[in-house]
């Protein structure tokens, strides 16, 4: 869908998310430790959720599709992908670019 690869051309790192998803929660809190601000754009406030949500599951996205994290306009996973990333030590240098300076 147009909107998804407008966000993902226009923003370092996207996730596309659920206020109430805890496992969207815990991908975006591991991104802002790690020292990104990713653009976090929640589905259920968006009118175009659930046609977003197919999009999602036409790229790829597992079913629930969210979190869906995307890096420099690709998309990186779910929440089982950016967890195994990190914990073999991939995630860091794929969002070193993004890194704020603290």
């Amino acid at each position: 869908m147009e909107k998804i690869q407008t966000l993902t051309s226009e923003n370092a790192i996207v996730i596309f998310s659920r206020s109430t998803c805890c496992l969207c929660y815990a991908v975006t809190i591991l991104f802002q430790e790690l020292g990104v601000q990713p653009l976090v754009h929640e589905l259920d406030h968006d009118p175009a959720g659930w046609e977003l949500e197919k999009a999602l599951v036409n790229i790829g996205c597992n079913s629930p599709p969210v979190p869906a994290v995307f890096v420099g306009g690709k998309f990186v996973g779910s929440t089982n992908e950016v967890m195994s990333l990190h914990l073999r030590g991939n995630l860091i240098p794929l969002i070193r670019p993004y890194q704020t300076l603290a």
